[in-house]
Formats: C-alpha cells, structure tokens, sequence
C-alpha cells in the first residue's frame, strides 16, 4: 500500500480488479505523495484533493460491483491547464488572463472523465504555452523533480515534472513545437505527440495536439485507447479508427530506421546527448534494425518564418488586451512579440507558407525509413529560472528544431529515457514514424524500454 503512488495504470487497475487496493487507496496515496512534493516542485494548478476522493469514491463503488467504466478507472489523473474541464478557469499560464470558469470539459477531459478517471487537478504552463519552461507570470515557477535548479521544460511543464516526481500516473500535454517531447526529454518520462487529429482537442488549430505524458509506454497506450475516441467538436479531428492500442510487440529485426543528428538548425547537439542518442541507436541496430545516417531537411529559413508567423499571431492577441492586462504577460514573451508591429504583411505570409514548407520536406525526408531516431532536444535541461535553453527573447526556438518539423508535418512522435548527463539530468530520445502511424512508434518505444539499460530511481521528494 506504501507504494501506490508509484503505481503504473495497468498495475493499479490489476490491484482494483482483484481487491487488494481500492481507488481511495491509490487516490490518498497520490495525495499525500504530491503534498510532500509540491512546496518545492510547484506543478499544479486548481489541485483538488476533496474532489479526487469524491471521483475515487464512486469508481470503488463500480469496481466492487464489477463494472468499471474502463481499463483506467480510478487511476489518478492531472490534465494541463490549457485542457478546460467544466468548471475550473483556465488561466493558460498568463496573470493576463481573466478567470472565468469553464462551461464544459474539452474532448480530451471529457474522454478521461467518461472512462472514470480520478482527476487530482490541473498542471501548470508558462504564458499562453509559448515557452519550453516552468516560468510563468501566473502560476509559481515549476522545477524539474531530478534537479529543482533546473527546469522541467515546456510547455507542458508541470506535466513533465508530475510524471517524474510521481503525481499519479496519468498525465495529459499538448504540443505544437515540442511541448509534450521536451519537457517528457528533459523530465526522463515518456511522452507522445500523436498525429493531427488522433485525438480530438478544442479549439483544434494547425500543429496542435494532446498528448500522454507518462512513465511508461504500456501507460501512455491506456490513455490512448480512451483519449482517440472521436468527438465532433474538433473539426479536423481523424476519422475514428479501431486500434489494437494494446498490441505492444514488435520485432525490430530488419526495420529501416534514419538516425538524424543535425537538424539544420538551432543549436548544436552537445556530446553527451549525441553519446546516449548513439548509444540508443547502436541498442536497435544490435537487435536487427538497419540504422541509417539520415541528412537535415529543415532550413533556418523555415525556423526564421516560422517564428515570425507565431510572433504576429501572438502580437495580435496580446495587442487586443487592455493595457492593464497587458502589463501582466510575462516580460520576456512580452519582449519577443514586440517586433510584430514592424513585420509587414509578406514577411507574415511567408512565414505562414513555412509550415507546408515544413510538412513537405518532413514528409520526403522520413519517407524512406520505417522509423527515425533524434534527440528530442539538442541540450539538456538549463536554469529553472530561464524562460529557453538560450533565454534570449530574440532568439527563442534553438531548441526545438527536432520537434517542430513533425508539429507541422503531424506525424507521430515520442520522447523516451535513453540516459543521463554525468550531473544526472535526463537524455531524451525521439522516435518519430511516418503520419497516422501512432501504434507504429508506441511499439517502437516499447521495443526501446526492453533494450536500453536499467533506467535510475525516479526522484524522490526533498528530506523524503
């Protein structure tokens, strides 16, 4: 009983089944295990432990009756803030934004509740999900859980550090250049960024995603089976599809893998993250793969619109706000969107034209390899206090040149443990497949959790 909180969701769900731990059980757990964590850790937001028990309570009662509503009911469970559930404001990480309670669930917390989910909360995220940082003008600065002077990346910060620091095991992200991957890399979880579509989110826009975060890929999988149901409120959601989620197994033997290490852009890889990434690499082609170099395909050209494009879409919507408001968006997302009152109308354009230029050459580049190997970042995790690996308003992106393509080309992609700096800080591996193959890469992965060596202890609370 002493370690629920450490329970995976197929192993919680074993223990319901078979009455020896009931969801109050694992929900007290979590709670208390998140109390001794999050004066120091700061991932949540809207934590609610009287309304945990209360879902935890009624899912007992359907397991003792043998009829619980999914694989996953019960299993503790935090959704990012920028995922409405009815009722919780949705501040979307900035002091800027008025609280107002939300209407009704968005189709990821819908999917989650209808299956029985036990939701502790919200995570936290920095202004408007516009950082790979814990740094937010809202919410206090959230930390990485394997060294609290660094950071937990973004925007999914909260989630990554929950995930490694053990807030139960279900986590939900979202992505649209790197927010799931980089934080799962820098916080060692695994993390999956699914295709456009595979499950529906609102409000549904070009590269945005839902995503699990989570310590297992076995776990992830359960979320998906629950998470890819169809809802009519994402209008480019994919058509619903029958997936053997469970189906894990996969041989490697004679799979072509491409093995890209040079982006093209942004900051360069730095030794001991090419080291592991290598030594991933090497994992598979012992196990029967063919690895193969693969060339970069993206340009700073491409980097460079597209940064322009989001800084417009963001000047514009920090521009609209009052003044008071404005005042309260965090400094340095405030200082990079200031060059948007001088980009003219073509350098915006152009920007835009980047993501089918992105897409494209996403597309052609993966298309002779079943699978492609990365880093997820290009650096491991840096200051807590940083809003970037590079801190620079003017240069905010270095480090997402591995993630963003597959955003714009909305091919699957995951974050997996492949090892840890010398000052202990984890190394994330990315395994990206070709578009709508999402069990494709949860199979790789899990491939990768049977070959790479025996991964640390996760953390453990301060004085715990």
């Amino acid at each position: 009983m002493a370690d629920l909180q450490h329970a995976g969701a197929a192993e919680l769900g074993a223990l319901f089944a078979s009455r020896e731990a009931s969801p109050v059980d694992a929900a007290r757990a979590v709670i208390a295990h998140i109390e001794a964590w999050e004066p120091r850790l700061c991932a949540t937001y809207a934590f609610d432990p009287k309304g945990a028990l209360a879902m935890a309570r009624a899912s007992e009662a359907r397991w003792l009756k043998g009829q619980p509503l999914s694989a996953i009911d019960g299993v503790p469970t935090l959704l990012k803030e920028n995922i409405a559930t009815k009722g919780v404001p949705m501040p979307l990480g900035s002091a800027a934004t008025e609280l107002v309670p939300m209407a009704e669930d968005a189709p990821p917390a819908a999917r989650l509740r209808e299956a029985g989910a036990v939701f502790l909360g919200k995570s936290t995220m920095p202004d408007y999900g516009m950082l790979s940082s814990g740094l937010s003008s809202f919410h206090k600065l959230a930390r990485n859980p394997w060294d609290l002077s660094k950071n937990p990346g973004g925007s999914s910060a909260g989630a990554g550090a929950a995930a490694a620091a053990g807030y139960g095991p279900l986590h939900l992200g979202t992505d649209i250049g790197g927010s799931v991957r980089l934080p799962a890399g820098w916080c060692g979880v695994f993390g999956l960024k699914p295709s456009l579509g595979r499950i529906p989110i609102k409000p549904p826009y070009a590269g945005r995603v839902a995503g699990p975060m989570t310590r297992s890929v076995r776990d992830a999988a359960l979320m998906m089976r629950v998470l890819s149901r169809p809802d009519w409120r994402d209008s480019m959601s994919l058509p619903w599809q029958d997936i053997d989620w469970d189906d894990l197994q996969r041989d490697v033997k004679g799979l072509r893998l491409g093995l890209h290490m040079d982006a093209g852009w942004g900051l360069a890889v730095e030794a001991e993250t090419a080291a592991a990434v290598g030594a991933a690499a090497h994992a598979f082609e012992a196990a029967g793969a063919i690895v193969e170099p693969m060339a970069p395909f993206m340009t700073r050209d491409m980097a460079d619109g597209m940064d322009r494009f989001w800084r417009m879409r963001s000047w514009l919507d920090i521009s609209a706000l009052p003044p008071v408001r404005q005042d309260k968006v965090l400094p340095y997302i405030r200082a990079w969107v200031d060059s948007g009152a001088s980009l003219t109308a073509a350098q915006v354009f152009h920007g835009y034209s980047q993501m089918g230029a992105m897409r494209e050459a996403a597309v052609n580049a993966c298309q002779p390899y079943d699978f492609v190997l990365s880093p997820v970042s290009p650096v491991p995790s840096y200051a807590a206090e940083w809003a970037s690996p590079t801190n620079d308003p003017q240069q905010p992106f270095e480090h997402i040149a591995f993630t963003l393509p597959y955003n714009m080309s909305e091919q699957p992609s995951a974050s997996i443990n492949c090892g840890f700096t010398s000052m202990g800080l984890p190394i994330g591996l990315q395994i990206t497949g070709r578009r709508h193959d999402d069990l494709g890469v949860l199979q790789l992965a899990a491939a990768y959790e049977q070959l790479r060596p025996a991964q640390r202890p996760w953390p453990t609370p301060p004085g715990g």
